[in-house]
């Protein structure tokens, strides 16, 4: 397995991944399609899973994070979210998720976010190092989600203390 950033040829093979990997429904693949719109897409956060060679090359697994807002008052902080990671359910529990999701959080490192959000698995996610984001003064109000699938990794030491706030997902999530 290989892991690499996403080009436009690998457009068609992600959105075919994310309709398998979400039991047969376009909507995070259509997700996917509006962020790459947006303003807030950042083509080094689009990272592939490649298995095979050349014309064998097969996209296994993706994880898409973009940009987003932490409002406080009058201060926006600039966040990312992770959302959507997608694995072929063939590769599933080989590691390939875990992979990707490091490789993206050390992107966000050198890109110097200092903060990423997501809702998710409370039972995969903080394996990862993220935790429940409500404790540290982060607030989500576009969706009702219970506490422990709201959650915040701090990338950069000490983003935590100074970004709180609430969560304010894009346009693309909303549509």
């Amino acid at each position: 397995m290989r892991i690499r950033t996403e080009t436009v040829e690998d457009y068609r093979q992600v959105y075919d991944l994310n309709v398998v990997a979400f039991g047969n429904r376009e909507d995070e693949s259509r997700l996917v399609e509006r962020i790459r719109k947006s303003e807030g897409f950042i083509p080094e956060l689009s990272i592939v899973a490649i298995q095979g060679e050349g014309e064998s090359e097969a996209v296994i697994g993706h994880v898409l994070l973009s940009k987003a807002s932490v409002i406080d008052g009058d201060t926006e902080h600039p966040v990312i979210v992770l959302a959507p990671v997608a694995v072929h359910p063939h590769a599933q529990g080989q590691g390939v998720g875990k992979a990707l999701i490091k490789e993206a959080l050390r992107r966000c490192r050198e890109l110097d976010y200092g903060l990423v959000l997501l809702i998710g698995h409370p039972g995969y996610y903080p394996k990862l190092g993220f935790k429940s984001a409500r404790p540290y003064g982060l607030e989500l109000k576009q969706f009702e989600v219970p506490n422990d699938v709201f959650m915040v990794h701090e990338i950069i030491e000490g983003r935590l203390a100074t970004v709180k706030g609430e969560l304010r997902y894009p346009a693309a999530f909303l549509e």
